[in-house]
């Protein structure tokens, strides 16, 4: 029996692009629920909100500021990104 992308057991490496946040379109609580790991810069970062691995980027919360409508304000750093799934 061959495997289609469909019946494919599921990657152990993340996706490019994922988010915290559920209104983004890069959303998956599925991939989350099993956690996250980041590697920015070589360092180990935990308080990711969203990452890019191919373009290089990760935006983290911008202390405890707020915008308009309750969401943390986020900042846009570029670099090397790393990510696992750590179970």
């Amino acid at each position: 029996m061959t495997e289609t992308p469909e019946t494919a057991p599921a990657a152990d490496t993340p996706p490019d692009r994922l988010s915290v946040n559920p209104r983004s379109d890069h959303y998956d609580w599925d991939l989350l629920s099993r956690g996250v790991g980041i590697k920015f810069n070589g360092t180990e970062r935990t308080n990711v909100e969203e990452y890019c691995i191919s373009e290089g980027w990760i935006r983290v919360a911008a202390g405890k500021s707020l915008d308009r409508k309750g969401n943390p304000l986020t900042i846009k750093l570029n670099g090397t990104v790393e990510a696992w799934f750590k179970s």
